[in-house]
């Protein structure tokens, strides 16, 4: 069934709304983490600030880069350690693409 290039468009712009509200929902998300861990207290240039934020996103995707332990006292509901998790966490030109915006 063939639908009309005017259903197509709302559906469009209905998909952008709802895409403009995740990624709203999203950058608020990592902005309450960032300013909880000091970041907005911090003179960084954005660059340095997207390599590393890159860094981090490639550390939690399985990739490789240096690491900073950040040990956790927690316990999970069953009583086991939830364990030490590692941040990636790099500034410099010579990581990631500093070029990319």
């Amino acid at each position: 069934m063939k639908r009309p290039s005017s259903k197509i468009r709302e559906e469009i712009a209905k998909l952008q709304d709802q895409l403009k509200q995740a990624e709203t929902r999203e950058a608020e998300r990592i902005g309450r983490i960032a300013l909880r861990a000091g970041l907005g207290e911090i003179e960084i240039d954005e660059t340095a600030l997207q390599v590393a934020f890159e860094n981090i996103a490639k550390h939690f995707r399985g990739g490789q880069g240096a690491t900073t332990r950040v040990a956790t006292d927690k316990k999970d509901a069953g009583g086991g350690s939830i364990g030490a998790s590692s941040t990636t966490v790099g500034t410099g030109a010579g990581q990631g693409s500093a070029g990319e915006a």
